[in-house]
């Protein structure tokens, strides 16, 4: 008796000192960094900037797809499409914007942590976290814009769970998608990373550094272990990017910018990093900021952004809204065989 009644305490203790699953449904109108879409353009100019971020558009102001006379002619616009979602949460199958759900599932998967350990003499801090990853459309089923080819269709739905892919607790598995991982795997070129840190903080990124992942650490390997846990809004942002370039590695998420992306989207396996922003939906809406930007390109430094948005118990899971970069070719009414 006195066993059982031990156990059980200890079981209660343990489940006591898990992570809970903690969320909220996305309000769309109150949640989402709408100015995030700006700049819009027209050929390679902008014409309404609103004071956000772009990269360079180079593509003709006038466009055609499809063969004449049976394609299209069109005008290039630019904007940044708000597409994907991103959860990143300490608990297996806990999703939190799905509300904070736990879906119980038979598959097991490692419980996120975060552990000391050493290197050298200097103490370090390592964390592992699980993620998914959400197609949303939201421009599509808010019906926000109407008649135009350049929204991505579909509905909000589930994609990708870290949980079903072995590789994502097993830095070995990892390399298999990121081979080049040994070429990058040395001082020198991890120092090399400040420059990138500048770049995203000032700017976006340097898209040639693809083993940096800005001011977040390192972009491989492309799992879910943070080497260097900083605190939780700095690897849920690291988490973010890495999700980024694994899905791009593996074919599942395409890019949709300059002349290729004009008649619609095309594989990009070697991500540049430019082309998605992204900002934090829970535990605290992004939705403002004081130079009026409320998302900011991957690799941007969290201490000009991060303040004050991570909180205990019920703010240590995250959820990320992914802007991606979108060049298009709109019809010309009239002109459409």
């Amino acid at each position: 008796m006195l066993t059982c009644v031990g156990q059980s305490a200890s079981a209660q203790a343990a489940a006591a000192a898990a992570p809970t699953c903690t969320g909220k449904f996305m309000n769309p109108i109150t949640d989402v960094c709408w100015s995030c879409m700006f700049p819009i353009s027209i050929g390679p100019v902008p014409i309404l900037q609103m004071g956000q971020e772009d990269i360079e558009n180079a593509v003709p102001p006038i466009c055609m797809c499809g063969i004449f006379p049976w394609g299209k002619i069109g005008v290039s616009i630019g904007f940044w499409e708000p597409v994907r979602q991103v959860d990143v949460t300490r608990t297996p199958w806990c999703f939190p914007s799905l509300g904070g759900i736990s879906i119980g599932s038979g598959f097991d998967a490692p419980r996120p942590s975060v552990g000391a350990g050493s290197f050298g003499s200097r103490a370090t801090n390592n964390t592992l976290y699980q993620a998914h990853w959400y197609t949303n459309p939201i421009l599509v089923w808010l019906e926000a814009l109407a008649d135009t080819p350049c929204l991505e269709t579909g509905k909000f739905d589930l994609a990708y769970v870290s949980e079903l892919d072995p590789s994502w607790n097993n830095d070995e598995l990892s390399m298999i998608l990121s081979p080049d991982v040994f070429l990058f795997a040395n001082p020198l070129a991890q120092a090399a990373c400040a420059a990138d840190c500048v770049a995203a903080t000032i700017g976006f990124p340097i898209p040639a550094m693809q083993w940096c992942a800005g001011c977040q650490g390192s972009m491989y390997p492309l799992n879910g272990h943070v080497q260097t846990h900083v605190g939780g809004v700095q690897a849920s942002s690291l988490i973010t990017q890495r999700y980024a370039m694994k899905l791009h590695r593996q074919f599942l998420s395409w890019a949709g910018n300059g002349i290729a992306g004009l008649c619609g989207l095309y594989p990009m396996p070697i991500l540049d990093k430019r082309i998605y922003k992204y900002s934090m939906l829970y535990p605290v809406p992004q939705n403002k900021g004081l130079d009026g930007r409320c998302c900011q390109p991957l690799g941007r430094t969290t201490h000009v952004w991060g303040a004050a948005k991570e909180y205990p118990i019920k703010g240590e899971d995250f959820a990320y809204m992914m802007y991606r970069k979108r060049n298009c070719c709109q019809k010309i009414m009239g002109l459409m065989k």
